[in-house]
């Protein structure tokens, strides 16, 4: 496999485009133009397609939005500047702030009013940013998980691009930054078990089983991935999306144990099982990992599911208690010390009374 070092050393020309097509073709992961799952997820078909969409217009059960105020706790660059290494700062969805060896790494951020590819249609926030773009501090590493609009935001890969060293992404989702705009220089490129450094944190691209695309005609031309993220003897994973799967062993026997595993728990429905986990799975997955801490993210931002907004957090908290998991569940903006998070709290039962 290609280095993925080498597509920092390249400029947005001729040798980009051949660098990047060289890398999908050596990628066990791509097959006809595009990139796959093992074993293959079915495509849905138009009758699937409809029932999604007869569901989500006129069967969708109540109280998928919240009523009250999200509870977020306000940041300033300050106090960001002096927070003690090894935290993580929920701001929303899936975007993460962690902090690092003095610098900051930011997970799929999303800052946009609407995780959709206009601003006056699609699934709006239910709540504002702890912070906004500018008052960031400088990034060390943005780390990418998939395209879809919920993780990939234009507007604020844009913002960023001034303030970030570095752009981690699986294969072709960096293209689509370079095409953006993103100076090449700032991107790299990863393949699943590939890994890369920035100053002394090791980013790892590792397996995840769901798709990509951000239009009708180009699913699964770019790769989506999980990350591990190591620095010293921190260890923390970030699961992207994923529908559950055996990489989930595979990845805590190679990469294991985890301080803190951050894993998708929301946006699920019994209607595409093979893309997002039940609440059951995300235990499950959690456990294969090897974690410490489960903190359940990929909730309390956007109504992109057909199950009650606090449904995810209640369902994940039975299942914690139930089988001895300690569990992380941090306001949006509240610090959380990875090796030592704080008990679970249920900020979310009290929104909509």
């Amino acid at each position: 496999m290609i280095d993925p070092v080498v597509a920092n050393a390249v400029t947005r020309s001729a040798s980009v485009a051949s660098f990047v097509e060289s890398a999908a073709a050596q990628s066990p992961q791509f097959s006809d133009g595009t990139f796959h799952n093992t074993p293959a997820i079915p495509k849905e078909s138009f009758g699937k397609l409809l029932r999604i969409g007869w569901t989500a217009l006129f069967r969708k059960p109540k109280n998928t939005v919240p009523t009250g105020a999200i509870p977020v706790q306000a940041l300033t660059r300050a106090q960001l500047l002096a927070a003690p290494d090894d935290t993580v700062f929920r701001l929303g969805h899936s975007t993460m702030l962690i902090k690092l060896g003095g610098a900051f790494y930011l997970t799929d951020p999303v800052f946009s009013k609407r995780a959709s590819p206009v601003q006056w249609f699609g699934p709006a926030r239910f709540h504002q940013p702890p912070i906004t773009i500018a008052d960031l501090p400088p990034i060390a590493a943005i780390i990418l998980s998939h395209d879809h609009y919920d993780h990939l935001d234009h507007a604020a890969v844009l913002a960023l691009a001034d303030k970030t060293s570095h752009f981690i992404t699986p294969l072709g989702v960096g293209d689509r930054l370079i095409d953006w705009g993103i100076p090449a220089a700032k991107v790299r490129q990863l393949d699943w078990w590939q890994s890369t450094q920035v100053d002394d944190v090791k980013l790892t691209a590792t397996p995840a089983r769901h798709f990509s695309g951000r239009s009708i005609k180009d699913r699964d031309t770019t790769l989506w991935a999980s990350w591990v993220i190591r620095h010293d003897d921190v260890n923390v994973f970030f699961s992207g999306d994923s529908g559950y799967f055996d990489g989930f062993k595979q990845i805590g026997e190679r990469h294991g144990p985890f301080d803190l595993a951050m894993v998708e728990t929301g946006a699920y429905d019994a209607l595409w099982p093979d893309v997002h986990m039940q609440p059951e799975q995300t235990l499950q997955a959690f456990i294969d990992l090897n974690g410490k801490t489960l903190m359940p993210v990929h909730n309390g931002t956007f109504d992109l599911g057909l199950h009650r907004w606090q449904e995810p957090f209640d369902r994940i908290v039975a299942l914690a208690q139930k089988n001895g998991v300690t569990l992380a569940t941090p306001q949006m903006g509240e610090p959380l010390d990875i090796r030592a998070p704080k008990p679970a709290q249920a900020w979310w039962r009290g929104v909509d009374q």
